[in-house]
């Protein structure tokens, strides 16, 4: 959306459900990015998420931009691990690694650039997000690399929102925006995992 997110989400939503030929009273839940990304825009999409679940008495269901993108780049790529990586300035990476079974492993969070380098000469997983090529090019080596933006398909996160309210994962619990990058925010050292955890087990 841009500036203005709070100004052009309602108009932006409204034409959504017209499109999707239904309105309101159709909508069973409600999926939103809960980030890492702009803190205004997950504010306001966060907020207002939970508003309309509140006011339509469903559920508002939390995915990570790091979970969709890896999610997503597991359609091209299926039965790998992911290493999904979002470039935050400041010399600094977002990142979460999913294994094979799409089980979180690292993550979500803020790393540099060698040590992202050094999780993926050490794993060998598909590459994700903004900072995808960037890795690849500091280790010099080919990977195979999914979606290289900043955020996964919308489809994407409607379908991780669907299969948690299947599942009945965390139920009752309200997404929160999450923010990754505070005043004391630092790399997280020690991250690097044996390729049997991150793996499956041969």
């Amino acid at each position: 959306l841009g500036k203005g997110h709070a100004e052009h989400l309602m108009a932006v939503i409204d034409e959504a459900l017209k499109t999707g030929g239904t309105d309101y009273a159709g909508v069973g839940a409600i999926a939103v990015s809960t980030g890492p990304g702009s803190f205004t825009g997950l504010r306001v999409g966060v907020s207002a998420a939970r508003g309309l679940a509140l006011a339509l008495n469903i559920r508002a269901i939390g995915v990570t931009t790091l979970e969709a993108l890896a999610a997503q780049a597991k359609e091209t790529f299926p039965g790998r691990a992911v290493l999904a990586a979002l470039d935050a300035g400041r010399d600094e990476i977002h990142a979460a690694l999913y294994d094979e079974e799409s089980v979180l492993r690292y993550g979500p969070a803020v790393t540099t650039l060698s040590q992202a380098v050094a999780m993926a000469v050490d794993l060998s997983p598909v590459l994700a997000g903004t900072a995808a090529t960037q890795i690849a090019a500091s280790a010099g080596r080919a990977f195979d690399i999914g979606p290289t933006s900043a955020t996964a398909d919308i489809a994407v996160y409607a379908r991780l929102a669907a299969a948690q309210a299947a599942g009945k994962k965390a139920e009752g619990e309200k997404p929160k925006p999450l923010y990754l990058r505070g005043a004391d925010a630092k790399p997280q050292a020690g991250f690097i995992l044996s390729r049997k955890k991150a793996g499956k087990n041969t």
